[in-house]
């Protein structure tokens, strides 16, 4: 059967498929316009750039992708949150994704604005306050997921309690979905109005990080990805490298002088800035490689439309229909 669009407030992506926005820089416009193009939501990661930067990157993924849908996902935990929602808006984005941490005010400046807001979410309760307060959508995210996590139970049981409680907007699952069978089930069996990727898009011919970062996917067997701790305050899924396994150690890696005042909070145990820049630049050994707990599945890097291509077979060769939410009845 044939998958269901996907409507967000004012807006109608074809697949129900949301990349995943992973910042610094792996998540550009070299990879959300072409997502955009085939039909899903493209997402820049805008965390921790320049605004200037990131208006420029969204007005350059509107232009390559004029018939689809650019989001931008902003942590709410950034010291300039609010100038780098206005600035996205500003540049026309179409969607605000936001998570680590929670906004209330975003929701009133999504409807001054007409821009959408969807909320990343781990719990019941998040869930529910962010659809009463106006949020277009709710993306749950479990510890499968790659980067911050807010919760350390997995998707398939996180899932269904929230989608008890979120009735009249779209909830999308994410976290450790690598084909479309597994998008199929989460629609299907849990009620899911679509899924939102990451890890898949790293390891596709567009995502325009350095090769290594790339290569050190691929080389992930299951046990190098693992828990790792945040200046941010919540733990985070990456790789097993020799940073990583040296902060698990014990090893000092103060971050003496703050360089970048980018997080509202921050413990200095490392400048994260420092560690994904390196990782988006191949640094094998010194960065911080976000990665999804099933990032070892993924053994092939993919054109975006090809990746798109497999998904929509793969689901619709057992896609039957789910239980989500329906914008024709406004109801579950």
């Amino acid at each position: 059967m044939k998958l269901p669009s996907l409507k967000i407030g004012n807006l109608t992506a074809n697949i129900p498929l949301i990349q995943g926005g992973m910042s610094i820089r792996v998540s550009t416009s070299a990879l959300a316009a072409p997502v955009a193009s085939c039909g899903g939501v493209g997402v820049i990661g805008g965390s921790a750039i320049p605004t200037e930067e990131l208006q420029e990157d969204i007005i350059k993924a509107k232009q390559e992708a004029t018939d689809g849908i650019i989001a931008v996902n902003i942590m709410f935990a950034m010291k300039n949150f609010y100038n780098l929602v206005m600035a996205s808006i500003d540049a026309g984005v179409d969607m605000i994704v936001t998570g680590a941490g929670f906004s209330r005010d975003i929701f009133k400046i999504g409807r001054e604005h007409n821009v959408p807001i969807a909320m990343i979410v781990s719990s019941p309760s998040l869930a529910k306050l962010a659809e009463k307060l106006g949020a277009s959508a709710v993306i749950v995210e479990s510890k499968e997921a790659g980067g911050h996590l807010g919760t350390d139970k997995p998707l398939r049981e996180i899932f269904p309690a929230i989608r008890d409680v979120v009735k009249n907007i779209p909830l999308i699952a994410a976290g450790g979905i690598t084909n479309g069978y597994e998008m199929a089930e989460m629609m299907d069996k849990y009620g899911a109005d679509g899924v939102q990727i990451a890890s898949r898009f790293v390891l596709s011919e567009e995502c325009d990080v350095d090769d290594n970062f790339k290569q050190a996917y691929l080389n992930a067997q299951k046990g190098d990805i693992v828990l790792t701790t945040s200046p941010v305050g919540l733990p985070g899924r990456a790789i097993a490298n020799k940073f990583v396994k040296a902060m698990a150690e014990g090893v000092d890696m103060t971050s003496k002088k703050c360089k970048h005042f980018c997080l509202k909070k921050c413990d200095h145990h490392y400048c994260i800035s420092d560690r994904l820049m390196s990782a988006r630049n191949g640094d094998l050994e010194e960065g911080l490689f976000f990665s999804g707990e099933n990032t070892y599945k993924m053994k092939s890097i993919l054109p975006v439309a090809e990746i798109f291509r497999q998904f929509i077979e793969q689901a619709e060769s057992v896609y039957k229909e789910g239980i989500g939410f329906s914008p024709l009845t406004n109801k579950a």
